[in-house]
């Protein structure tokens, strides 16, 4: 985990420490409001940050995020969203085929990942952050995408959002990993992959 947050961190990406998958040793009993709404959080534990501050913590600093794994090499590495790319969320089985579609009609698109939670995660340019904070708004993916029948199983992860990273596992056989890799700092910004 600490090389995988290591690289993140160097492409500008910021990183901070996630909570350990069921069957590690885990110091934190933070888990997602769906989690603990239908009692399922132990699966769901994984996924989220071990800080309710993460927003705050969340980092490229290379140094902080070196000692953060060296305290906590277990833990899983949670990618914050919203500040360097945005993150289009779909049920895994429509990843690879949009890919099959993007490669026949030219379009390259950023990194893709398969989330440790069966989820494909297409990481784009973000839509950033306006210079007034009373012009913000959110679209109802990043919120409740279930309310509305058009786009049931997609999810926005921009601001005040997070993604797990490959290769952060969620249990014994559930880990993130990657459909299309970053290859550098650029990656998400320009949509190259």
């Amino acid at each position: 985990m600490a090389v995988a947050a290591a690289e993140y961190a160097a492409m500008g990406w910021p990183v901070c420490l996630g909570a350990y998958p069921p069957g590690r040793r885990s110091v934190t009993k933070r888990c997602c409001a769906p989690a603990r709404a239908t009692g399922s959080a132990a699966p769901l534990l994984a996924l989220n940050p071990m800080s309710p501050a993460w927003q705050v913590q969340a980092t490229a600093d290379p140094a902080l995020v070196e000692r953060w794994w060296t305290d906590r090499p277990q833990a899983n590495v949670i990618l914050a969203t919203g500040r360097t790319f945005d993150v289009l969320d779909v049920p895994a089985a429509a990843g690879p085929a949009a890919l099959v579609m993007m490669d026949r009609s030219a379009v390259r698109p950023g990194p893709v990942a398969i989330s440790a939670g069966n989820r494909a995660l297409f990481f784009v340019a973000t839509r950033g952050t306006p210079t007034n904070e009373d012009e913000w708004w959110s679209c109802h993916l990043d919120c409740e995408p279930e309310m509305d029948a058009q786009v049931t199983g997609l999810r926005w992860h921009c601001r005040d959002s997070y993604v797990l990273a490959p290769p952060s596992p969620a249990g014994l056989a559930l880990k993130a990993h990657w459909l299309r890799p970053p290859d550098g700092p650029a990656a998400a910004r320009t949509g190259s992959g």
